[in-house]
């Protein structure tokens, strides 16, 4: 029986991404660091992220808080909206959204950008210069992922709740102080370590198939266009079965 090509390709795919995170996890800890690039990526990655997810969250918990509202009015139960919304954005919401903007925006920019540099063989003279390049683009790069991620899901927690919070003031008679009293009080660390820990991987895949899909992209700029949208893809893939395994391994910690 032939194997078919598709899943060759797939299983060849994981093991050459696989092998570039080893080798990203070998140079990863070593000197001579790169700490002015790390601190160029991390705003670029970071800051420039920022107004966006902000937005994204802040939209998010109006949406929430409007869609579940009148359900949780029907059973008499709206006294729950604060809790129910800040448990669903630190525990999920606010981590995935986070990841997946990310994903689209930080994935694709990397991809295309150290695409566009390996095909004007920019990374080849680097390498003829003296330079490591893998440490000089992947390494800052991922880092900077693995680092910015946690910030930018806070902020994107933090702007949710404000949004839900407007909702409700303005459907009820909650106060600002009434209503994230309500939330922290509802809120355990269970609930905010485990989200907080896998969005450091959320930042790592996103920063490792960025830079792999560039890092070796090849057929000129139909290379760079095709690293930069497959980057995006196999990100967000990679980002849904992160996420699944976390909240396994969550629930079986709490049962344990």
């Amino acid at each position: 029986m032939e194997f078919p090509k598709s899943l060759y390709d797939f299983f060849e795919e994981v093991g050459e991404l696989s092998r570039f995170a080893g080798r990203f996890f070998q140079v990863a800890f070593s000197r001579p660091f790169e700490s002015k690039e790390l601190i160029k990526q991390c705003y670029i990655i970071g800051y420039k992220s920022l107004f966006l997810v902000a937005v994204t969250g802040f939209i998010m918990g109006l949406v929430l808080t409007l869609q579940v509202r009148p359900t949780m009015v029907e059973f008499g139960a709206v006294a729950y909206m604060p809790r129910m919304i800040g448990i669903s954005m630190v525990r999920e919401i606010g981590p995935m959204i986070t990841a997946l903007i990310c994903a689209g925006k930080i994935g694709s920019s990397i991809g295309a950008e150290l695409g566009s540099m390996k095909v004007t063989e920019q990374i080849d003279a680097m390498e003829v210069s003296g330079t490591n390049p893998f440490k000089y683009l992947v390494v800052t790069r991922v880092w900077a992922a693995i680092l910015m991620l946690p910030l930018l899901t806070f902020v994107a927690d933090a702007v949710g709740l404000f949004g839900s919070y407007l909702i409700e003031s303005s459907k009820g008679s909650v106060s600002f102080y009434q209503y994230y009293n309500y939330v922290f009080s509802s809120l355990v660390f269970g609930d905010i370590i485990p989200a907080t820990l896998k969005t450091f991987f959320f930042g790592f895949a996103i920063g490792i198939v960025g830079c792999y899909k560039g890092y070796t992209s090849n057929k000129g700029t139909e290379g760079v266009g095709k690293a930069a949208n497959s980057a995006v893809v196999t990100a967000s893939l990679l980002l849904f079965i992160i996420d699944f395994i976390a909240v396994m391994v969550a629930d079986i910690f709490w049962e344990i």
